[in-house]
């Protein structure tokens, strides 16, 4: 029996006004990353995600992101290991105050955009960021890129960590995802993108934009909230992988260290 864990970035607006989207979406994934202000989101949003994520029972995870609104956290910035590691620990200090507050635990950390992008290549900001996640929860699972830098340091750390993978991107030889800048770097057909999900999930096996096959660990799936058939691939894919036999649980119900 296959198990994975299926996670959304959430709480990615601003201001206090109702968050339907992902109140939608959060009846189907089981872990929600909330941004903690950096990149997006504010403590109005937070708070009402948190307690949207405990209402649905989906496990809570911290979104850390750059300092970068205007870029929504997706620019790479030029940062020291000394301010990786304060920005994430600020970020999820500021997370897990709402989760605490409304009776909850935070459960995950997942970097968002370009900060996650750079620490799977960049072993000092990984470990930076591991060494943040540790001192703040120990008990906190990582969500890092499948092969990574960051999941080997979460390892090295002794934390917990999640291999993450990417139902609606692509894939290149290195195991990175190919880069937003590209116009092959989404999938857009939702069969297409099931499809690439279920392999990696049966075989570990995902199919590059080389047109080769690279092998892939796989703990947790992202599916994105922002796109216009968000819900509705929400939808798709659930089913899709039920009808696989694939079990969806929130990571902390089944990973180990």
């Amino acid at each position: 029996m296959h198990i994975v864990d299926l996670n959304c970035d959430m709480g990615e607006s601003f201001g206090r006004y109702t968050i339907g989207r992902d109140e939608e979406i959060m009846k189907y994934v089981t872990s929600a990353n909330i941004a903690c202000g950096y990149h997006a989101g504010d403590p109005s949003i937070m708070k009402k995600t948190v307690r949207m994520a405990l209402e649905h029972n989906v496990g809570i995870g911290a979104h850390p992101g750059l300092p970068d609104l205007a870029g929504f956290g997706r620019r790479p910035m030029d940062i020291s290991e000394e301010e990786a590691y304060d920005m994430v620990v600020y970020q999820i200090g500021a997370l897990k105050g709402f989760v605490d507050t409304e009776g909850g635990r935070l459960q995950h950390v997942k970097p968002h955009g370009a900060l996650f992008n750079m620490a799977a290549k960049d072993q000092s900001l990984a470990h930076a960021i591991a060494k943040a996640i540790y001192d703040v929860d120990s008990e906190l699972v990582l969500f890092g890129l499948a092969g990574s830098e960051l999941v080997k340091a979460g390892h090295e750390q002794g934390l917990k960590t999640a291999s993450e993978v990417f139902s609606d991107r692509t894939y290149q030889q290195d195991g990175s995802l190919t880069s937003r800048r590209e116009p092959n770097a989404l999938i857009t057909d939702h069969q297409q993108a099931v499809e690439q999900v279920i392999r990696m999930i049966k075989e570990n096996k995902v199919r590059t934009v080389q047109d080769t096959d690279i092998d892939i660990d796989v703990h947790t799936i992202c599916i994105h909230g922002d796109g216009g058939s968000a819900i509705d691939f929400a939808n798709y894919i659930t089913k899709a992988l039920k009808e696989s036999e694939i079990t969806l649980q929130s990571i902390s119900e089944f990973i180990t260290k």
